[in-house]
């Protein structure tokens, strides 16, 4: 599992994916779980939707 998201879309990623969480948090929803992704990858500094389009930040 090669890494690529650079550490620009990393810190973004983390960034959002609390940013998602603490909206769910805030109004009770479940939909804040979906937070968990962008965090997951920004974490792992690998994305699976860039690899069909051989993406590299």
């Amino acid at each position: 599992m090669a890494c690529n998201v650079g550490d620009t879309d990393r810190m973004l990623r983390i960034f959002a994916g609390l940013l998602i969480i603490g909206i769910g948090l805030a109004t009770s929803s479940w939909w804040g779980l979906i937070g968990i992704i962008p965090i997951f990858t920004g974490i792992t500094a690998w994305c699976p939707g860039y690899l069909p389009f051989n993406i590299k930040t």
